[in-house]
């Protein structure tokens, strides 16, 4: 053996021993999952050695002094399970790894003597006091007597005596390594080394010597878990607030959105309560269905959503016609729609289809409390300053410029208006709704010469019609008619709401003698073609109805229940219709 010796445990051996690092020596087996040969962190160090990984048959540090009576004296180390004592320099192994350990073989590879207790006893039974660890000193040892884990001489061959093992100065105890712990699971918190849940920077004042602090408690951790230097991550107060102001909002924005899915399609319309305030004028155009009028009402503030408005249209049963009127601001749905449906609650005036302007005149005085025949004094003398297109009155035999521009509609009159402004915005209605047709090109399409006439036969129409139905019809009998050589009217018109209009009536049975010996520009029984201008104004569907005739080869017509039209495309099969029209009449009389 060196001058060092070496030990049947496990304890490498000292630096300075001259086959230190001799790893030929195989005198013993090396338990299972440890290396033999790793060099140990601690290696620099004398007392640096894991007692744990010395003597595979030393207690746990944490169970007993390995320096105490109960490893050396009576304990219950006193004898291993092999029957070797123990050797002073050896230290208790892990309880957990006794299991592992192969068995002696009563053999010290590379030592000069046997081992054995039993052939080195004193005679008392101890240990040798001189020459061993715990006797005098060695003037070879270079511990001086003080601990040294390896004996200068063999510790049998000392003197023999009963001396008791002394206790090992703390700072000499050799502190304990464990094995390497097995990696513990990953932290869902300590997944993410990103530097947003770091804090990636110094703090100044203060908390710099905080962290010192703790980098000193970390270091010291490092030291006991095999983690040297290895800085605590520290969550960042600001970005855990932000994810928190994130997450709320994702949840919020999508709970909004999902109130807002199920209330526009479920829940009931926004919609404000009472009558209102204020006042506002509101212009409803022609063709504007219940959503629209409602989306209008919506935006100029009087009713808090268009859904409110269609509810309150549907369950009122009826028609919101088009128009201009004055309403409140912030109403109910319910109230909006009571007021835009009577007229005695409001200002409104409305101009009905086929309406005359004469008609109209005497209502606007009524309205705004004049007396009558003032405005139609004012549209006499203020018609070419209303608005009228520049194709308006371009026949000197007209016999109101205002005919047909007086756009059949809904408008607010109250007290204080004044006609003219009144008669102005009715042309503007008539404007709008005529420039969005190409009256122009379809009057030239059809062989007339002006888009007037276009409106001329759209009132005829309009007055002649009974329903919506038959108006395209009644717009070919017009045209066929209209053509010189014809040979049913051979040119002429024949309506006897022309005559009506020149007599401000509306008869039905009026004798055809009568009506043919009347001379007047928009007599067309008298008079081949169409009258001067239009006979009334019509609206949206007579004009649709001009613009786009049928062609049927139709030239009759006549109403047996004023509800409907029966129309015939010779004077003959006319002729039949107008027997059964009288045969009707006699029996009713």
């Amino acid at each position: 053996m060196t001058e060092y010796g070496r030990g049947p445990g496990s304890q490498p051996w000292h630096p300075e021993d001259p086959l230190y690092g001799d790893r030929e020596w195989s005198g013993h087996r090396t338990v299972a999952g440890q290396d033999p040969y790793a060099q140990d962190p601690y290696a620099q160090e004398p007392y640096a050695q894991d007692t744990y990984a010395q003597d595979p048959y030393a207690q746990d540090a944490y169970g007993q002094d390995p320096y105490g009576q109960g490893a050396y004296g009576q304990g219950q180390y006193g004898q291993d399970p092999y029957g070797h004592q123990q050797y002073p320099h050896g230290y208790p192994q892990d309880p957990q790894q006794q299991h592992q350990q192969p068995q002696w073989d009563g053999q010290d590879a590379g030592y000069p003597h046997q081992r054995h207790p039993q052939e080195y006893p004193g005679q008392d039974g101890s240990y040798p006091a001189q020459g061993g660890p715990y006797g005098g000193t060695d003037p070879h040892d270079p511990y001086g007597g003080q601990g040294a884990p390896y004996p200068a001489q063999d510790p049998y061959q000392g003197q023999q005596g009963t001396q008791q093992m002394p206790t090992v100065p703390a700072e000499h105890q050799v502190p304990r390594q464990r094995e390497a712990p097995e990696e513990p699971p990953a932290r869902v918190d300590d997944e993410d080394d990103h530097p947003f849940f770091t804090d990636g920077g110094g703090r100044g004042g203060a908390d710099d010597a905080d962290d010192a602090d703790d980098a000193d408690d970390d270091a010291g951790d490092g030291e006991r878990s095999g983690k040297k230097g290895k800085p605590k991550k520290r969550r960042s107060g600001v970005a855990c607030l932000f994810v928190t102001v994130v997450l709320v909002g994702v949840v919020g924005g999508g709970g909004y959105y999902a109130y807002d899915f199920w209330q526009t399609r479920f829940g009931p319309a926004p919609d404000y309560s009472g009558e209102g305030t204020g006042r506002i004028e509101v212009e409803v155009p022609s063709g504007s269905g219940n959503a629209e009028i409602g989306s209008i009402l919506a935006d100029k503030g009087v009713v808090k959503s268009s859904g409110a408005f269609v509810e309150a249209v549907e369950d009122s049963g009826k028609f919101v016609q088009p128009g201009t009127y004055t309403l409140r601001k912030e109403m109910s749905g319910a109230a909006a729609v009571k007021l835009m449906l009577d007229p005695s609650s409001s200002n409104a005036l409305i101009v009905t289809e086929g309406m005359r302007d004469a008609t109209i005149y005497a209502a606007i005085d009524k309205k705004i409390g004049l007396k009558a025949g003032t405005t139609a004094g004012v549209a006499k003398k203020e018609a070419k300053n209303l608005g009228l297109p520049s194709w308006a009155d371009d026949n000197s035999k007209i016999k109101d410029p205002l005919e047909g521009f007086l756009y059949p509609s809904r408008y607010s009159v109250g007290e204080g208006a004044k006609p003219a402004d009144v008669l102005r915005k009715m042309v503007a209605e008539a404007n709008r709704n005529y420039s969005s047709l190409d009256l122009e090109g379809k009057a030239e399409d059809l062989g007339l010469k002006s888009p007037l006439q276009l409106i001329s036969v759209a009132s005829l129409v309009q007055a002649e019609g009974v329903t919506h139905d038959d108006f395209r019809k009644m717009a070919e009998v017009i045209y066929n008619r209209l053509k010189p050589a014809n040979p049913e009217t051979y040119g002429k018109v024949e309506f006897d709401s022309t005559y009506n209009y020149i007599k401000n009536q509306s008869k039905i049975d009026i004798p055809i003698s009568e009506i043919k010996q009347y001379d007047n520009p928009y007599n067309t029984y008298f008079y081949k073609g169409l009258p001067p201008g239009p006979i009334g104004n019509p609206g949206h569907d007579a004009l649709k109805a001009a613009m786009n005739p049928t062609s049927d080869g139709w030239y009759y017509f006549i109403s047996l229940d004023g509800k409907t039209s029966e129309f015939s495309k010779t004077y003959a099969d006319h002729q039949k219709w107008v027997d059964k029209f009288n045969k009707q009449r006699t029996n009713n009389g």
